[in-house]
């Protein structure tokens, strides 16, 4: 007889905009209470934004300012991890796996992992979002939540990309993906259902 199925896993990115909101205590609440079923990728913020901003004055290659924007989503991880002292860090899809195994919620270190795959653009057109649709897919999640601070309103990525919602390589990888939302900051009281609904959509 087979063993029961876990409960299905979400990848949920939380954007780099939250860093400083006032929702961001509430949704890392949220997020561990779903221990095991839950993957949190955090955004750049305003660490990427420090990247940006000493690439512009400096003109080093986008390649560079890739490998220092993966080490400001490790910063921004170690923010959520000090706010709630029940979230893991981990760097490994074994790691991942071992804190979701003992009931915890782990927030993926997306540097060694990323650079190890040289089919992601290694430059601003793959940020974040693009990449909490890779883990999502190397995981075999069932549904990836981006959490932004202004409403999509659409559906249709390539349109959310023009208009700046996503970063330009996000359609692409997305499109590998079962179910995907894009939500809005002030809608972490929904996660749970939320998480259910893209299990029935899978």
């Amino acid at each position: 007889m087979n063993a029961p199925e876990r409960a299905p896993l979400c990848v949920l990115k939380l954007g780099g905009s939250l860093a400083r909101a006032a929702e961001l205590p509430n949704w890392l609440s949220s997020c561990a209470d779903l221990g095991g079923r839950l993957v949190i990728v955090p955004g750049g913020g305003p660490y990427a934004d420090a990247v940006r901003g000493v690439q512009a004055l400096w003109e080093f290659s986008d390649a560079q300012a890739h490998a220092m924007a993966l080490s400001a989503m490790e910063l921004y991880a170690q923010q959520l991890c000090a706010m709630e002292p029940r979230l893991v860090t981990a760097a490994s899809r074994d790691a991942i796996r071992q804190v979701l195994a003992e009931g915890g919620v782990p927030v993926w270190l997306p540097r060694v992992m990323v650079l190890a795959d040289p089919g992601i653009p290694q430059d601003w057109s793959a940020t974040s979002d693009s990449l909490a649709a890779w883990l999502a897919a190397r995981l075999a999640a069932r549904l990836l939540i981006l959490v932004k601070r202004i409403e999509a309103g659409s559906g249709d990525f390539a349109a959310l990309a023009a208009a700046g919602v996503v970063d330009a390589a996000f359609p692409s990888f997305a499109a590998r993906l079962p179910a995907v939302r894009i939500v809005h900051a002030g809608a972490w009281p929904m996660l749970s259902t939320l998480i259910g609904d893209g299990a029935r959509r899978h």
